[in-house]
């Protein structure tokens, strides 16, 4: 089995959340602060949305799309929306010029802007994610399988999202590692396939190790 030259240390995290008390109580309100807000508030309501909801798969898995569909009751915007995969776009800006696209476009098609009538206004926020280091250090692939099968939720975000938007890794901290650190290029291409973007940070976890297993699988056929 290959041994790393050097350890993968994980690294879990946590949300500090600050409230930019900007509010939206119908669509035309909504794509007007989208366009003037800190792109950090971007961020906030679609790349860390996962960190939110780790354990539940959401039909509309970002803030925009899950409002507009639930609280003004907009399914056709909703729909819209939540077909925006953050990962398609390497600058938050193309990601916010999107989301203003759409909407704009769906409210030109509107005869009347829709808006909350019973729900909750949009608040928009952003957040500071916050690295917690932790004591697990792995230098094989199967240390590093058995570790990814027990951290903390928050360490998959870390390193998949964390890794590849903020920290402007083209990859995530794991398929890096293993390409650079085990010398496994077929196992880090897999990992980078995985689109995280299709479900809970634990169906995330699941798939990396799906293919964890794969390959260890491999290492011990005769």
């Amino acid at each position: 089995m290959q041994t790393a030259s050097r350890p993968f240390l994980f690294k879990e995290c946590s949300e500090l959340r600050e409230i930019l008390g900007e509010e939206a109580y119908d669509e035309k309100r909504l794509v007007e602060l989208l366009e003037t807000v800190p792109l950090d508030s971007i961020y906030f309501h679609t790349h860390s949305y996962f960190l939110r909801h780790s354990y539940v798969e959401r039909v509309y898995p970002n803030d925009f799309a899950q409002w507009v569909a639930m609280e003004v009751r907009d399914h056709v915007l909703g729909e819209r929306l939540a077909v925006v995969d953050p990962f398609d776009y390497g600058e938050l800006d193309a990601l916010r010029g999107q989301l203003i696209s759409i909407i704009d476009d769906h409210l030109s098609r509107t005869p009347i802007v829709p808006r909350v009538m019973f729900g909750e206004p949009f608040y928009f926020n952003k957040s500071l994610i916050i690295q917690v280091p932790t004591r697990i250090e792995v230098r094989t692939l199967q240390e590093f399988r058995s570790a990814l099968s027990e951290v903390e939720v928050s360490a998959i975000y870390f390193h998949v999202f964390e890794a590849r938007h903020r920290l402007k890794h083209e990859e995530s901290d794991f398929s890096a590692w293993i390409h650079d650190g085990l010398g496994m290029p077929d196992l880090a291409e897999k990992l980078r396939a995985i689109n995280p973007y299709l479900g809970s940070l634990e169906r995330v976890r699941s798939a990396l190790l799906t293919v964890c297993d794969e390959f260890l699988n491999r290492e011990h056929r005769p």
